[in-house]
């Protein structure tokens, strides 16, 4: 007998071989000295040489079939089948067989045995398929380097292109699943279609690592696999298993591997609520940054069909500066104009107007939180372009609240938060509230005032929807003695307008808007008054103690001191 090797198999078990057998078949045994590479070495007396095989593909059982092979003189007591393919495959690869079988004139090769039993893996059953795919996780990295990996996902797609029919999975179907696809859909998928195309998620969702998920998505994406079925299969995977996960560690690695298989999907496949449910999942987990930016870019671009209660996140533990998560809406926002800003704007404006009405719900969510600093409520009420918003009447009424809410606000900070509105939006009930509303800064009211001004010019005189109401002459005004309501004083002019025209709806509302911009007006030029009466008595009293400044300078400094609409 030759030098027996004791071959120690990753720790699982020992074989007493002899060397001389395996030497002609394995290249790693004809070259083991006293010190290999990798852990693998011969130690000891040549009688009793011990050898440590370290990360054996298969592990002890496929070890034996080796040996077996060997000592067979080349197959005639091992089988390849379906089940032990691709293990021996690797195993082979391990043993640096090929090169060693390379060296014989005709050789016995125990990887062209495997070869061929892998090329008819296609052929092979569904549960052969999936055993596979199992034992494939457990053979990488040398699954890779020897092609098994890539016909295994071969033999699988070329199964789940098949309806369930023609296949033969094993009893788990969508049906008997009580699983509802979580997707923006209008179909149910339950119905013969989607059936037909996901009966192989719960065999692979149980089968499937967090290593090896990612894989199988890209690669079912690679062959022409629909993005729709891959996004689904996806969230079912993370919720067959997310839940049943045992660690922390474990369940971060699946939402890991679940995040990058979607990121490389179409934004119209993957469902915007399903989405929010990771988001939920993973908070408490603390996804890496690069992951949770990837998650926070998927929610961005399809932020137009998020509801109120999606973006009602709370606020991180420890935080204090308000009670929902409003940076991480301000970064949604800041994802969907980047996406929107890469595709262009044609298509884009009924989706931004869908986002202004959303984020303008979520303003008066967060308005009456009294913790919400002024400058993260500006950057919020400004986020969004002009393009999104018709009307401004919904973020007049946030900033309202926000208003009543936070009353230790300045002027200058007010003033800022008001520079969201476009006073030209708001309609004429809201402009007429602003216009009395006395949380509301003096200028803004001003602003709001001379803004609704050039709306109601624009509409009277520039040919609008009420193109029919004209401007007529004093005296014809006067002889038919209409009442002095009509009278209309604005920035110095006064306008006079016919009062027998039959008003519709929309100019009774300008006619109530005029109403009240016509009281403000009157208040401030109360105020106006009172500051001239002031100015003249000081003047008076500065000429009767000789100190006037005399003369045209002093008359024209004197002027400059009034207001504009007091002089």
């Amino acid at each position: 007998m030759g030098c027996v090797l004791e071959v120690d198999v990753d720790g699982e078990e020992v074989f007493l071989v002899d060397k001389e057998v395996l030497a002609p078949f394995c290249g790693r045994i004809k070259n083991l000295g006293g010190g290999g590479a990798g852990g693998e070495g011969v130690v000891g007396a040549a009688a009793a040489a011990r050898v440590v095989l370290r990360g054996f593909p298969g592990g002890a059982e496929a070890f034996e079939l080796v040996a077996r092979f060997c000592y067979t003189g080349g197959g005639g007591g091992v089988a390849v089948t379906a089940s032990n393919a691709c293990a021996l495959r690797c195993a082979a690869e391990f043993m640096d067989m090929a090169a060693a079988a390379a060296e014989v004139s005709t050789p016995p090769s125990l990887v062209k045995m495997t070869e061929k039993a892998l090329d008819e893996m296609p052929q092979w059953s569904w549960q052969s398929v999936v055993d596979a795919v199992r034992q494939c996780q457990r053979l990488l990295p040398t699954a890779d380097a020897t092609g098994v990996f890539d016909r295994v996902v071969g033999a699988l797609v070329s199964h789940v292109a098949v309806s369930p029919g023609d296949a033969t999975p094993t009893s788990s179907s969508p049906e008997s699943s009580a699983f509802r696809f979580s997707c923006d859909t209008k179909s149910s998928c339950l119905s013969a279609r989607c059936t037909s195309r996901t009966w192989w998620f719960e065999d692979l969702a149980v089968v499937l690592g967090p290593g090896m998920v990612e894989r199988v998505a890209g690669a079912l994406l690679a062959r022409g696999t629909d993005h729709g079925v891959v996004s689904r299969f996806l969230f079912y995977y993370l919720k067959c298993r997310v839940a049943g996960a045992a660690t922390a560690d474990d369940k971060r690695a699946m939402l890991e591997a679940a995040i990058a298989a979607m990121s490389g999907l179409d934004r119209s496949s993957v469902s915007c609520r399903g989405l929010f449910g990771i988001l939920r999942v993973s908070s408490p987990l603390k996804l890496p940054t690069s992951c949770h930016d990837s998650l926070v870019a998927m929610i961005g671009a399809k932020l137009d069909h998020a509801t109120l209660d999606n973006l009602l996140v709370p606020a991180p533990p420890g935080t204090t500066s308000s009670l929902y998560d409003v940076t991480l809406v301000l970064r949604f926002l800041d994802a969907f104009l980047h996406q929107a800003a890469a595709t262009g704007a044609r298509g884009e404006t009924p989706r931004l107007k869908k986002v202004g009405k959303l984020v303008d719900l979520y303003l008066a969510e967060v308005a009456p939180d009294p913790s919400l600093r002024p400058a993260m409520f500006v950057e919020l009420a400004t986020a969004l372009p002009a393009a999104a918003r018709d009307c401004h009447d919904a973020l007049y009424r946030a900033i309202d609240v926000y208003f009543q809410v936070h009353t230790r606000l300045t002027e200058e900070e007010k003033m800022r938060i008001c520079k969201g509105i476009n006073y030209e939006k708001l309609s004429p009930e809201c402009c007429k509230h602003l216009a009395r509303n006395a949380g509301f800064p003096t200028r803004a009211a001003v602003q709001a005032l001379a803004s609704q001004h050039t709306v109601l010019k624009s509409l009277l005189r520039g040919g609008g929807p009420d193109e029919h109401l004209r401007p007529v002459s004093a005296a014809k005004h006067r002889a038919g003695g209409e009442d002095h309501d009509d009278l209309v004083s604005a920035g110095g002019q006064v306008v006079l307008y016919a009062g027998r025209l039959d008003l519709s709806l929309e100019s009774q509302n300008l006619r109530s808007l005029l109403d009240g911009m016509h009281w403000r007006v009157m208040e401030l030029e109360k105020v106006c008054s009172r500051m001239k009466t002031q100015m003249s008595k000081m003047k008076a009293a500065r000429r009767a103690t000789g100190g006037g400044g005399g003369g045209a300078a002093g008359r024209r400094a004197a002027s400059r001191s009034l207001p504009r609409m007091c002089s």
